[in-house]
């Protein structure tokens, strides 16, 4: 086996590892929440959920606050596991 195995490709864009590490300390954070912490366009930001999502590692939750549309996104239960084996990995192969 080798030392990269466990490295998940759909953590390799520092965006997505942003993603999964605020989803993994806090039970939700909506889009905007999202962007300012990470620094991200509306655009970019959107693509990167988007393919956390098509992996099954968020959930995403559409609702209205007031008359304003919300987005929150979670993490789900595969995505904690595959975000904590790929963490695992790389501190792995650090101590190599």
């Amino acid at each position: 086996m080798s030392l990269i195995d466990n490295i998940n490709k759909a953590f390799d864009h520092r965006i997505r590892l942003g993603i999964m590490s605020i989803l993994m300390v806090n039970d939700h954070a909506d889009f905007k929440m999202l962007k300012e912490m990470l620094g991200a366009t509306d655009g970019n930001l959107a693509s990167h959920t988007k393919a956390l999502e098509k992996e099954d590692y968020i959930k995403v939750e559409k609702q209205f606050i007031g008359r304003k549309p919300n987005t929150r996104y979670s993490a789900t239960p595969l995505g904690k596991a595959a975000f904590t084996k790929h963490i695992n990995a790389l501190e792995k192969l650090i101590r190599k």
